[in-house]
């Protein structure tokens, strides 16, 4: 396992799909672990098989004054133009964030390497013009190699993710529900995510309570794409040589947890899965 800690990131994508915005989606830190990977490869071949993510700060930009409903996206000012007016712009949402990243390896001479000479090169690589969800590195703690061989070993990893939260996939829960009551997954993602009021009068005293369907820090997560064209070739695409086709987000429920929850490394790790014939490609805990 290598785990790089404290990675602290400024400007980050919140915009994480169509319609969600908050914790950056999946694709990106698998992205990320791919990019690593392809930066080592010249001088220590490996491959890495899973990543798992641990949030320990997360500052989304927006805000909501005193008498709003809904909070407003804090934007980035553009220069002015010639005329002294502000140029159009696209809202970005942003956010500013501190994570841990854990990445599973599979590579011998990648093990048999000097730890000195694979610290010094993951932080060059850290370092460099990498882009974090679409954000920039300011700081990050020095990266470490673990062997996760016992119980033991896997507690020690677990102290070191400590404060903090592990997001992991509740896809389990939206297939309960639709399976149950039939519904479409749209409606299966709003159930878990929705949040009820309760009213209780007793000996004319009101109490409200804040009722929602599942226990825990239930979020929406962007874990992947589905293509909704077949493959082929559009016009000014960025290289001539590989189909294009156009894809829509994967949404599904995912979970923060603290990670003294866990029983193994696996509950921690998100891996591809590829599947062709449904032209899907998602970041995933389990089995698709």
């Amino acid at each position: 396992m290598l785990l790089l800690p404290k990675l602290r990131i400024h400007n980050a994508n919140a915009l994480s799909s169509a319609y969600t915005i908050g914790f950056p989606a999946m694709t990106a830190w698998l992205g990320l672990a791919h990019a690593l990977q392809r930066g080592l490869a010249e001088k220590f071949p490996c491959k890495f098989a899973g990543v798992g993510v641990v949030s320990h700060d997360f500052n989304l930009q927006t805000y909501k004054g005193v008498r709003d409903f809904d909070s407003s996206i804090i934007g980035m000012a553009s220069p002015l133009k010639r005329d002294g007016k502000r140029a159009s712009f696209i809202e970005e949402p942003r956010c500013h964030l501190t994570v841990s990243l854990m990445i599973e390896y599979e590579a011998l001479s990648f093990e048999e390497a000097p730890e000195y000479e694979i610290v010094e090169l993951i932080s060059k690589l850290l370092n460099s013009r990498l882009k974090f969800a679409g954000g920039d590195l300011m700081s990050h703690g020095k990266p470490e190699r673990m062997i996760i061989s016992d119980e033991n070993k896997f507690k020690i990893l677990k102290r070191k993710l400590m404060p903090g939260f592990l997001l992991r996939e509740r896809r389990d829960l939206m297939i309960k529900s639709m399976e149950k009551e039939e519904g479409d997954a749209l409606d299966s993602l709003l159930s878990y995510l929705s949040v009820h009021s309760s009213c209780d009068v007793v000996d004319e005293k009101v109490s409200w309570q804040r009722i929602r369907r599942e226990k825990g820090w239930i979020v929406p997560i962007a874990v992947g794409f589905q293509g909704i064209t077949p493959l082929g070739a559009a016009e000014n695409q960025r290289d001539a040589d590989t189909p294009h086709r156009f894809a829509e987000s994967i949404i599904t429920l995912g979970e923060f947890v603290v990670p003294y929850r866990l029983e193994s490394v696996d509950e921690m790790l998100w891996r591809y899965h590829v599947n062709a014939d449904k032209s899907q490609y998602v970041c995933s805990q389990q089995v698709i």
